[in-house]
């Protein structure tokens, strides 16, 4: 979806282990030169463990991709099996034949297995086992792998094994049954989370990979990223996922701290303050804790000596009071004007986005919003009867269902429905009636409400229905070579903009100039650049040629800045 939005060539942060996205920090480098020495020396296991997440099944692909051509590698990604359905696994991924009657018995399973070892020991390749989620071994099955290792010549071990597991592996090898293959371990290492620096490093790397020219997460953005995921590459995946995603309906090119924060609540399904926050009210408490005691201690002197200075003071004032002034006197003592004042009262704060759709959730619904959106073109809608893009249709609309951002809106700049989800889960629709660089106005009930971009992206993942009025029946892509009255109203309007008065005759064909003018038009407009007048630019073209009493997003947009 965000992918033409930030340049990029394929999602740089999906979850699949794929070996081209592999960072190597430099616990993931020391992690892969273990194994690969595990592949290409002899003797015993090589155990490799790691928290969920940390990268162990990515460095299995990148082996993988790194195997010697004289090495065969059996693979298991799930060992929860009993011991002959592992040995049978074993066969089958090195691509063993295995009679029907020797699949039920570990002796017959061990022989042919072995038979296979010692035909590709003499032939000078190498078998390797490699076993990920380790953990999940039965005790039953880990005896059957460590009877596995017996399996040699005079001289060298027929099968290595790598052991690839959570750290929950290190406790079960530590078990005093399973020492005497616990002494056979001859390589351990762990995986340890990326530092902050590790992490920064590895979300440029994905980046760069999906085809990124430019820095797309800020420093703080990276900071917090790390922060929030505990360096887990995993965690920083998914996160770092829904935050492009939520920079993208926001129609901002830099993903910022406060975007990444948004994305691990949409994530973890809680709310994530600042990391500042908690500084601030120590700070606060401090600052308060200071004025109090430097508040108390002129407080605390004038009770130890008010008296005296309290009669001194009356006595100075009767001394230097004039006489007419005793009349006066008698008055109560002038109040200062700040403690009379009566203070303003605060200005109304502007309701939730979540209370106004709690307040208004009997008017959210599909046939609510159809009927207000209709009303903005002077259509006529009927709730319950056709389904609203027919009923479109027959008053000369055309419905749009998509998914976008707010930058995309803007470049439409037509009023839409929008799908909004908020905190309950409880969908909505609401007519989005227009738009500007930080405000969004939206039609609740037929009344107008004024809301925050960054709080309508809370609840709005992307989907919209926009209703659009083209200048001809027919709606197609247009490209060169094609006419007809469609290309006509194209070269019309393009020129119109253009400010060059339409002739009498206007030619129908598309032309290499009409495409010019069309890819001029698109340049303009941040749309793909390609010559053809699809969907997408006949809309925004008909916004821009639009009569003053179209319905419109936003009178001054101006799409080309």
């Amino acid at each position: 979806m965000y992918l033409s939005f930030f340049g990029l060539l394929e999602k740089p942060f999906a979850i699949t282990p794929d070996p081209r996205y592999l960072y190597l920090s430099a616990r993931h480098a020391e992690a892969l030169a273990h194994l690969l020495y595990g592949i290409n020396e002899a003797g015993g296991f090589v155990q490799l463990t790691g928290e969920v997440g940390t990268g162990k099944t990515t460095i299995i692909r990148s082996l993988l991709a790194q195997t010697p051509k004289n090495a065969e590698i059996a693979l298991i990604l799930n060992p929860r099996m009993t011991a002959s359905e592992f040995l049978l696994t074993i066969c089958e991924e090195l691509g063993i034949g295995v009679p029907d009657a020797a699949t039920d018995s570990r002796k017959d399973l061990v022989d042919i297995l072995n038979h296979y070892l010692l035909r590709a020991h003499a032939d000078g390749r190498r078998i390797v086992l490699v076993v990920d989620e380790a953990q999940n071994l039965a005790p039953d099955v880990l005896e059957q792998v460590r009877l596995l290792t017996n399996l040699e010549t005079n001289t060298q071990k027929l099968l290595q094994i790598i052991l690839i597991g959570q750290p929950e592996l290190r406790d079960l090898l530590a078990r005093n049954e399973l020492r005497q293959l616990a002494q056979r371990v001859t390589g351990r290492y762990h995986l340890h989370p990326l530092s902050a620096a590790e992490t920064a490093a590895y979300v440029r790397h994905r980046l760069r990979v999906a085809g990124a020219t430019s820095d797309i997460f800020s420093s703080m953005a990276l900071a917090e990223l790390f922060h929030l995921s505990g360096g887990v590459p995993r965690v920083i995946n998914v996160v770092a996922d829904r935050a492009l995603l939520g920079a993208y309906t926001q129609d901002r090119h830099r993903v910022t701290n406060g975007l990444v924060r948004h994305a691990a609540a949409e994530v973890f399904g809680r709310r994530f303050a600042p990391r500042w926050l908690p500084w601030l009210g120590a700070a606060a408490a401090a600052a308060v804790l200071a004025a109090t005691v430097w508040g108390m201690w002129p407080l605390t002197n004038w009770r130890l000596d008010r008296q005296p200075t309290a009669l001194v003071a009356a006595s100075a004032v009767k001394e230097a009071a004039p006489h007419h002034d005793v009349v006066n006197s008698r008055a109560p003592p002038a109040t200062p004007a700040a403690a009379v004042a009566v203070a303003p009262p605060p200005p109304p704060s502007a309701a939730s986005l979540q209370t106004l759709l709690t307040q208004h959730n009997d008017a959210t619904g599909p046939d609510d919003a159809f009927l207000r959106l209709f009303g903005l073109w002077s259509a006529h809608y009927v709730a319950g009867n056709v389904d609203p893009c027919t009923q479109a249709a027959q008053q000369g609309l055309e419905c749009l269902v998509q998914r976008g951002s707010f930058g995309q809106l803007r470049v439409y700049n037509r009023p839409v429905i929008l799908l909004l989800n908020d905190d309950a889960g409880t969908k909505h629709q609401v007519v989005l009636a227009g738009l500007d660089d930080e405000h969004a106005r939206i039609d609740l009930a037929g009344q107008t409400h004024e809301v925050g971009i960054g709080e309508l992206s809370r609840y709005w993942f992307g989907d919209f229905v926009m209703l659009w009025r083209p200048g001809t029946q027919t709606v197609k892509p247009l490209s060169v070579g094609m006419r007809g009255d469609e290309v006509r109203w194209l070269r019309e309007s393009l020129q119109r903009l253009q400010g060059v008065t339409a002739g009498q005759s206007v030619s129908d064909v598309f032309d290499t100039e009409l495409s010019h003018l069309v890819m001029d038009f698109q340049r303009q407009h941040r749309l793909a650049v390609d010559g053809i007048a699809g969907i997408q630019t006949q809309i925004v073209l008909a916004s821009a040629v639009a009569a003053p009493d179209s319905p419109l997003l936003s009178a001054t947009a101006t799409h080309g800045s």
